[in-house]
């Protein structure tokens, strides 16, 4: 049976690509729809000697540049659609976990470097993803950049 709602999980770089890629692939034949969700996670309160400073400025900036390389992934992926897709603050798993039961996807596809040792099998969001996920999870493999 052919998924109907895929929830594709972005970092906002081009080492996604390949991930959304892989969920249009899946999504094409059924016409299935596809979400993207960026989490951008909260920044703790940082002490600088006695004195607590004020990050709300910096996470508002962080959320800002968030948004314009959402922007550039709805630019280049024209049949994703903005009205489908989430930019949220809070911990991924989480947030994503939520996401999918809320929009009834049976897919969520992230993004998986593919470290070695069984430990490291996923990369930390991929793997926190992948437990206690509603639905089914799609690790898309990550090719490492030659340097």
């Amino acid at each position: 049976m052919p998924y109907e709602h895929i929830l594709v999980a972005v970092d906002l770089t081009e080492e996604c690509d390949p991930v959304i890629k892989r969920a249009r692939e899946l999504a094409t034949p059924a016409g299935t729809k596809v979400s993207l969700v960026h989490i951008v996670e909260p920044m703790a309160m940082a002490f600088g000697g006695d004195v607590p400073m004020d990050l709300s400025q910096l996470q508002q900036q962080q959320f800002d540049q968030a948004k314009e390389r959402m922007e550039r992934l709805f630019n280049k992926y024209p049949e994703i659609n903005r009205g489908d897709s989430h930019l949220t603050y809070g911990q991924p798993r989480q947030e994503i976990h939520q996401l999918a039961k809320d929009q009834k996807c049976d897919l969520i596809v992230v993004g998986s470097h593919g470290r070695h040792g069984l430990a490291l099998l996923l990369g930390s969001t991929a793997n926190d993803v992948l437990h206690g996920a509603p639905c089914d999870v799609l690790a898309v493999r990550l090719q490492k950049k030659a340097e």
